[in-house]
């Protein structure tokens, strides 16, 4: 943890919402693993979800305007193409129309409803507006700000999505400095937000797991201000700094 900030320096808090917010790690592989054992696919889950997770990558930065569900749909073809399988139109969109399947973490909501009595909340999420629409009511908490991958044009790690939230939290009245921005994915948040001066929290869900599962590698390893194993931890630290 840094020690020359605190959580109580902060006015806003900005959040990517899956793999954080949303276990979509379970939500992709309920559809990635049927699908496998139905084609004698022999990948393990963690298998699965690493070699989706570079296909689902390649596909954003292929087709920054593209809407989400397209890109489940053609990443869930690929995925197939890569292990010799033939995906068919049901299995595709099977995956294109799972998102508002997507569970949230169970200590998500909690913590959320938490922090907004603290801060701003802002969502800078990696999906359509509709998406993400399916899992807010999972969430149930009321977000100051949402900036989707269809309102940027582009996917994270890519810097423009950073500055519209850098600019989104300025339009809010929110002074530099006062942003915080916490994920779980390196390669997606952590490494673009530094790469901006921005202070991070890493919310470390795989800590138990090896391998990096849904997200690809960072391209180098980045170092967050705070790491905390859940959210229920972050927002624990968050009100314990408060009320000192």
């Amino acid at each position: 943890m840094s020690c020359q900030m605190q959580l109580t320096d902060f006015d806003a808090v900005s959040f990517d919402c899956y793999g954080t917010l949303i276990d979509w790690e379970a939500g992709i592989g309920a559809v990635l693993g049927p699908w496998a054992s139905a084609h004698g696919v022999t990948a393990t889950s963690e298998e699965l979800l690493e070699r989706y997770a570079q296909i689902e990558a390649r596909w954003e930065a292929e087709q920054p305007a593209a809407l989400y569900p397209d890109i489940l749909d053609a990443a869930m073809r690929s995925l197939g193409a890569s292990l010799g399988v033939d995906v068919s139109a049901a299995e595709s969109e099977r995956l294109a129309t799972s998102v508002g399947d997507w569970p949230a973490f169970p200590d998500s909501p909690a913590a959320l409803r938490a922090l907004s009595q603290q801060y701003k909340l802002v969502i800078l999420s990696n999906v359509d507006r509709a998406s993400f629409a399916m899992s807010n009511a999972r969430l149930g908490v009321h977000f100051d700000a949402i900036i989707t991958a269809q309102d940027v044009g582009s996917y994270k790690p890519t810097l423009k999505n950073f500055e519209v939230l850098v600019e989104a939290v300025r339009a809010m009245g929110v002074e530099d400095g006062r942003l915080l921005h916490v994920a779980q994915s390196l390669f997606h948040d952590h490494v673009p937000a530094r790469s901006l001066g921005l202070p991070t929290v890493w919310i470390d869900r795989r800590r138990a797991r090896h391998g990096w599962g849904a997200t690809p590698p960072p391209p180098e390893t980045p170092t967050p201000d705070w790491t905390f194993p859940s959210m229920a931890g972050f927002a624990a630290a968050c009100h314990s700094e408060q009320n000192e």
